[in-house]
């Protein structure tokens, strides 16, 4: 018996609607998830162009709604939140417990990308009579969604909003296990962020719970900056979208780290053209962390390099969704991690395209869809 539910839905060559979609039982493996809250990502505008139809959405939460018959670690009401780095636990990489780089499963690295081994089996999920893929195999956007079971998550505290887990799985993961799990930034050391939206506040709060002596924001919004003093940044600077790599702002940089630069720089902004920028802000044998996921080719200064800096390029904050979901979940418990400040907004589904722009315009933190 299959679910008729409403979803945003792309054609994948720019337009995207809200329509129905019919969402069928889950086969053993697998469990269908009432959607109580999605995060609105800059990823899911991306998807947009993927030349593919999907349902929109990947950071979401909710309630279990059916589950296969062989899954064990959830039940039905029970609530969750759901992760798109999907392992397979035989795969090379998941018996080396990098399991966001899975080969079987993962719709980034598995297989060429062309496996649908991570994704809910295809007829599970129909738009007008033919199987649509879901994004990132999640597809949150939409009111009921069919996932793999190891997509999902039980959450083990009645204190967790929807809205505040939905956005631990994508934006506020990256964010943070690019501090704790990437860099292994170290108490007392330097930090700056270039570019304070929804990812790089995460950041900034991974740093602070790190211990990390000096929090330096960097962006070309005002307000984004005012979120970044209340989130845990020490010093806030504004760029200048004229400054080409942000060379002279490094000088800034410099300055306020004895001379010689921050121990850590993470770019959090998706501009290909500042992918460069954080080797710009270190330190010799600093480390710059490419967090935002640029993916064109980009010119470098091989000099930026000098002297022992390191670049690295970690897929989704490094996530072991068995280990860091807990750990994330205890820190906003703790008072140390703030969730709820960081959304913005709440819109409804057939708001979409307002959340869209107010997040495109730099407005929000982190924009939210509600269902009911």
């Amino acid at each position: 018996m299959k679910i008729t539910c409403r979803a945003a839905i792309t054609d994948g060559k720019g337009q995207y609607f809200i329509d129905n979609i019919q969402v069928a039982e889950p086969a053993p493996d697998e469990v269908l998830v009432k959607i109580k809250a999605s995060g609105v990502c800059h990823t899911d505008y991306d998807s947009l162009n993927w030349d593919q139809p999907l349902v929109l959405g990947h950071e979401g939460a909710g309630i279990v709604y059916q589950v296969g018959s062989h899954v064990s670690h959830v039940k039905p009401d029970d609530p969750v939140l759901l992760n798109w780095a999907i392992p397979c636990m035989t795969c090379f990489q998941c018996k080396l417990e990098n399991y966001h780089i899975c080969e079987q499963n993962s719709p980034v690295t598995g297989q060429g990308h062309a496996s649908n081994l991570g994704h809910a089996h295809a007829t599970g999920c129909l738009w007008k009579g033919e199987s649509i893929a879901r994004s990132f195999h999640l597809g949150t956007l939409s009111e009921y969604t069919l996932v793999k079971a190891a997509a999902v998550t039980k959450i083990k505290t009645a204190t967790l909003p929807y809205e505040c887990a939905a956005i631990i799985g994508c934006g506020v993961m990256t964010g943070y296990g690019s501090v704790v799990n990437a860099a292994k930034v170290e108490a007392g050391c330097c930090v700056v962020v270039l570019g304070t939206g929804g990812v790089g506040l995460s950041v900034i709060q991974a740093a602070k719970i790190a211990k990390a002596g000096m929090i330096i924001g960097i962006d070309v919004n005002p307000r984004r900056l005012e979120m970044a003093k209340q989130f845990g940044a020490t010093h806030c600077l504004l760029a200048d979208a004229q400054d080409q790599g942000l060379l002279q702002m490094a000088q800034q940089v410099k300055q306020l780290c004895g001379g010689r630069g921050a121990d850590y720089a993470f770019e959090c902004t998706a501009r290909p053209e500042l992918g460069a920028a954080p080797l710009a802000m270190i330190r010799n044998a600093g480390t710059a962390i490419q967090v935002s996921g640029i993916e064109q080719e980009i010119p470098f200064n091989m000099n930026l390099f000098e002297w022992d800096k390191l670049y690295l390029n970690p897929l989704y904050g490094k996530c072991n969704p068995h280990r860091d979901f807990d750990r994330i979940i205890q820190h906003y418990q703790h008072g140390e991690l703030l969730l709820d400040e960081m959304i913005s907004a709440r819109y409804s589904l057939e708001n979409l395209p307002l959340a869209f722009d107010d997040m495109l315009k730099g407005k929000n933190a982190k924009g939210v869809i509600l269902f009911k």
